[in-house]
């Protein structure tokens, strides 16, 4: 019996066809790699495969999926930022409107274009004192976003050998003790911290970061006049309502992004860059 298409015996086509999906098995396996740890561009970015995760609003809270994103391994650096306001002078401290950054804009840095005498220590160490709209717009220039709120817990769930550590006390503990940290005016690298599974450093214990939607963190209903949530993360009680109690760190930060506008700039706030999987246009305004 002959295969009719092929002309070749069906056992025989059948030992093809099996020799084909396997080689084409060890290919992708051979570039699986290569997609988790780079960006389209080749930039120092890794993929984040998409899941769901829980958020803390409430106890009945339903799961949230996160689409398949690139997120930049470590925050920006002031050595980065520094060649942004080069190129871009209305960035620059002297320059900026203050409708996009207040006084503390870049308050750390010795003038315009100088980090002053810690120069070499700065250039590594994450940018802070940046507003959400300075963020944005450097951001903006590299053809990247920053990570939305869901984008930046579900990938904050990792540490260093699971994809998600949530349910693991101790987790939830260290997280806490960097964040009981006295505040510092010298922050240390991204790379003296360790990466995560996915190969991202310092989602926790270097710096708080901005996300995209940060003004929405308290936002239940159609409107920001539903204050009942806003209320609940303020109060230390009302941490007894939250999907999971335990998780005080991720109840801090949800009561941190709602103190929050978008011309603040904080010492201990900075930011990194995302980029869609399958990007869209930005179509929200920039200065």
């Amino acid at each position: 019996m002959r295969w009719a298409n092929d002309r070749l015996p069906l056992e025989a086509f059948c030992k093809l066809r099996i020799r084909q999906t396997v080689k084409t098995l060890f290919i992708v396996l051979a570039v699986l790699p290569i997609l988790a740890t780079s960006s389209p561009n080749g930039e120092d970015m890794v993929l984040i495969p998409g899941g769901s995760y829980t958020p803390l609003y409430e106890k009945d809270a339903a799961a949230v999926t996160v689409e398949p994103f690139y997120l930049d391994v470590s925050p920006v650096t002031n050595g980065q930022y520094l060649e942004f306001v080069r190129a871009h002078p209305e960035w620059r401290r002297s320059q900026i409107k203050t409708l996009f950054a207040d006084a503390n804009y870049l308050k750390h840095w010795a003038g315009d274009l100088d980090l002053g005498p810690d120069a070499a220590q700065l250039a590594d160490a994450p940018v802070t004192n940046v507003s959400w709209f300075a963020a944005r717009a450097y951001l903006k220039t590299l053809g990247k976003r920053l990570p939305n709120m869901d984008e930046w817990e579900y990938a904050a769930c990792a540490d260093e050998t699971r994809p998600d550590a949530t349910a693991d006390p101790e987790f939830h503990r260290r997280i806490l003790n960097w964040y009981g940290k006295p505040n510092t005016e010298k922050f240390p690298t991204a790379a003296s911290f360790p990466a995560d599974v996915r190969g991202v450093r310092a989602l926790h214990g270097l710096v708080w970061e901005w996300v995209r939607d940060f003004n929405n963190a308290t936002v239940t209903g159609e409107s920001r006049g539903d204050t009942t949530l806003e209320r609940n993360l303020f109060c230390a009680g009302g941490a007894l309502s939250a999907g999971d109690p335990s998780n005080y760190a991720a109840f801090m930060r949800y009561a941190f992004r709602s103190s929050l506008k978008g011309n603040y700039a904080v010492g201990n706030l900075g930011f990194r860059g995302a980029r869609s999987f399958n990007p869209t246009p930005d179509t929200n305004p920039t200065p």
